[in-house]
């Protein structure tokens, strides 16, 4: 969730913790709408490079519009880092960014079907040339892999319960809507108790999302990516959303720390300021976690090199 009314969600934390270098490299793994990037070149000289990728075709098109020497935007996921950063001519990072989850233009547009919120058909995929949809893995999916996949994914305690019913209801029509899936959570699950404020369908949108965009895949392919492309004292940025995505960085630095390959820039993650949530209400789950490459595996970054 980058960008709460198209503004970036931790941004002054995240480019501190990136060490913006004048004469640096830098790579923002999930551009959003720029924030993040238009921030870096503000820090960057004259002879700076920024790449940006995104796998959202809309956010791409909205990189176009930035008119900078300095600055390349690709389309593509970060889990292709190295092809990507290959064809922008670049073999070494001085930081990187991965700002993760859902940004609020993909949100906000009924259209892209994220959203419970609106009506509109069950689609969820960051880019719309991936084949797969909510729909198809709400209505092909076993029932124990549903399950498996809300309680995991999404964190919800009741997953075999949501899972039983949409395999039962799905019997007598396919779900091809956001609201009608969302109902039948909500029928399900009911309303109130410790999490009342949330939507009894948060939880499944959610890890529903993730698996059509595969984020779990993602994300590991790109931190290892980010450790191999770093330079020595190169800076990873990573901003989380869910705990389960900020779980999975947290133990790839933690186990990289005791290897001696990173040094964690802060004991405990970062969160927004009272201000920026009070302006940004996204905001209020967002963590970031920043670290400094130290210790460089030759192999590996012989590999990050071809």
């Amino acid at each position: 969730m980058s960008e709460g009314s198209h503004s970036a969600v931790l941004s002054e934390q995240a480019v501190d913790g990136l060490n913006v270098r004048g004469d640096g490299c830098y790579v923002d793994c999930t551009f959003g709408r720029g924030g993040h990037s238009r921030l870096i070149l503000a820090r960057l000289g004259k002879t700076g490079r920024l790449l940006a990728l995104d796998r959202d075709p809309q956010a791409v098109a909205a990189g176009g519009e930035i008119d900078d020497g300095r600055f390349r935007i690709l389309h593509g996921r970060f889990g292709r880092l190295a092809e990507m950063a290959a064809q922008a001519g670049i073999t070494r990072a001085d930081g990187i960014l991965l700002d993760l989850g859902v940004s609020s233009p993909q949100l906000d547009d009924p259209a892209r079907g994220f959203s419970f919120r609106h009506d509109a058909p069950l689609d969820m995929r960051m880019d719309p040339d991936r084949p797969r949809t909510a729909a198809d893995i709400v209505n092909r999916w076993d029932e124990d892999d549903l399950a498996d996949l809300f309680l995991y994914e999404g964190g919800e305690p009741r997953a075999r319960k949501v899972a039983h019913a949409i395999t039962e209801s799905r019997r007598r029509a396919p779900f091809l809507r956001t609201i009608a899936l969302a109902d039948l959570v909500e029928r399900t699950l009911g309303r109130g108790g410790a999490r009342a404020h949330l939507h009894p369908a948060t939880r499944v949108f959610q890890a529903l999302r993730r698996a059509v965009n595969e984020e779990g895949d993602e994300l590991r392919a790109g931190l290892a990516l980010a450790e191999a492309w770093l330079v020595h004292a190169g800076r990873l940025a990573v901003i989380s959303f869910h705990s389960g995505e900020d779980g999975a960085v947290k133990r790839f630095l933690a186990d990289g720390a005791r290897d001696g390959r990173w040094h964690l820039l802060h004991k405990k993650p970062l969160r927004a300021s009272e201000e920026e949530l009070h302006a940004n209400r996204r905001a209020r789950s967002a963590v970031l976690r920043c670290a400094e490459r130290t210790r460089l595996n030759s192999a590996r970054s012989a590999e990050a090199g071809t």
